[in-house]
């Protein structure tokens, strides 16, 4: 099983949506992190749909975190624990390629996206909490337009996870820039993602595998999951990557992987590609 995590930064990038994801097409399993939906400086754009459509991944589910749009000033409304899929995209919303603006009757939301290519008997949201971090970012002020350090909030973060027909579970996550809370962040979710695999007397029979954007190095992952990630190669910032912070880790049944950072024209990561297998050496 092919897995890939991308942080997708709102779509921005050098090409649209569509072709910056084509090299992924090859995927089983894509976490999305940084999604946008129906918020105007993405064209107001359904992005977890046109994903799925570019790709070719048929089912998905986006986590939305928050409703509003994140920022400097906290004047959003927090939504994570829900989830949408295909079934809440109406057909005149968007066009085939996924990448042309369309009016929305929804309001604006923001969080992260899962995409399977198998069928899924169960989708399952979880609610991280909000962090009480800042940022602290060079950029220029809304205000006076002037270069300089500000501090942005941390937003709601959330999980999404599928229970596949043969009870492998994948999620996908983003979680807190803010270590500490990143930390707590992961123990909780990794305990979750282990209760929903069908277990035996040892823990988990299947794999359970985690991917996304969880702004911590390896070793801190490996402490608060109680298992390494995959694959260690640096994917940020995308450009020229220093640090790796995007992961896949396998939480269940034992597993084996090889796999790379890969440029890709959209997102300010690099994309996580990651080949799964289990420890009998067959693919997942």
């Amino acid at each position: 099983m092919r897995f890939a995590a991308l942080n997708l930064a709102s779509g921005r990038g050098s090409a649209p949506l569509r072709e910056g994801l084509a090299p992924l097409a090859g995927c089983d399993v894509l976490a999305l992190s940084e999604v946008d939906d129906a918020q105007d400086r993405s064209g107001g754009l359904d992005q977890a749909a046109g994903a799925a459509a570019a790709v070719g991944l048929p089912h998905w589910r986006m986590a939305p975190t928050l409703t509003g749009t994140p920022g400097l000033q906290r004047d959003w409304a927090p939504l994570a624990g829900t989830l949408r899929g295909p079934d809440d995209v109406q057909d005149d919303e968007q066009d085939d390629d996924g990448d042309s603006p369309r009016p929305s009757p929804r309001r604006p939301t923001f969080g992260v996206a899962l995409l399977v290519r198998r069928p899924v008997t169960a989708w399952h949201a979880l609610d991280l909490g909000t962090g009480r971090g800042r940022l602290p970012l060079v950029v220029p002020d809304p205000v006076s337009g002037r270069t300089g350090v500000l501090l942005f909030p941390d937003e709601p973060r959330a999980a999404v996870a599928a229970v596949l027909a043969d009870g492998t579970v994948v999620a996908a996550t983003h979680l807190s820039f803010a270590p500490p809370t990143a930390l707590r962040q992961l123990r909780r979710l990794s305990a979750w993602l282990r209760g929903l695999a069908p277990a035996g007397p040892d823990g988990a029979t299947r794999p359970v595998l985690l991917a996304g954007d969880l702004n911590l190095p390896a070793p801190l992952v490996r402490l608060a999951a109680g298992a390494p990630t995959l694959v260690r190669t640096p994917t940020f910032p995308g450009a020229a990557p220093r640090v790796q912070l995007d992961h896949v880790v396998s939480l269940g049944a034992p597993v084996t992987a090889t796999g790379s950072a890969q440029q890709l024209a959209v997102g300010d990561h690099r994309a996580l590609v990651v080949d799964v297998y289990p420890s009998s050496s067959q693919p997942v």
